[in-house]
This record gives C-alpha cells, sequence and structure tokens, in this order.
C-alpha cells in the first residue's frame, strides 16, 4: 500500500502534467504520446510512464468530447 506522501507526490504530478498536456496541440500530444511510448519500451513497469498514459488518454477524449460538442452546436 502506498504511503501518504506517495500519493501525495503522485496527484501532484498528475496534476502539473495534465496542465502541460492542456497546453499542448493535436501534433504536440501526438510526440508525446509517442515519446512516452518509447519511454516505457526502455523502462517498462515504470509507474510515471503508467501516469502519463493515462493522463494522455483522457486528455484525448476530453477533447475528442469537446469537439463532438462543437459539431452538435453548428
Amino acid at each position: 500500500m502506498a504511503s501518504e506522501s506517495e500519493i501525495n507526490a503522485e496527484n501532484d504530478f498528475r496534476a502539473r502534467y495534465v496542465l502541460e498536456l492542456k497546453k499542448m496541440t493535436e501534433k504536440q500530444l501526438d510526440e508525446e504520446r509517442k515519446k512516452v511510448n518509447q519511454q516505457g519500451m526502455r523502462t517498462p513497469g515504470r509507474r510515471g510512464e503508467n501516469i502519463k498514459h493515462e493522463e494522455i488518454d483522457r486528455d484525448m477524449v476530453r477533447r475528442h468530447v469537446l469537439k463532438e460538442k462543437a459539431k452538435q452546436r453548428a
């Protein structure tokens, strides 16, 4: 079981990474995904890469939902 300080550190990392992702364009997000995938192949099982994968997936879904809502309004 993770300690409270580990959980706080993970939540802080997630929050900072999400802010980074929101600033990225679609092309930059695709490049970030490739970079994270390559790093994950070099060092499999690292928690940081797993978190990055999760947050990239969430951001891509968020962007897709926003695009769909914009299409429905138009």
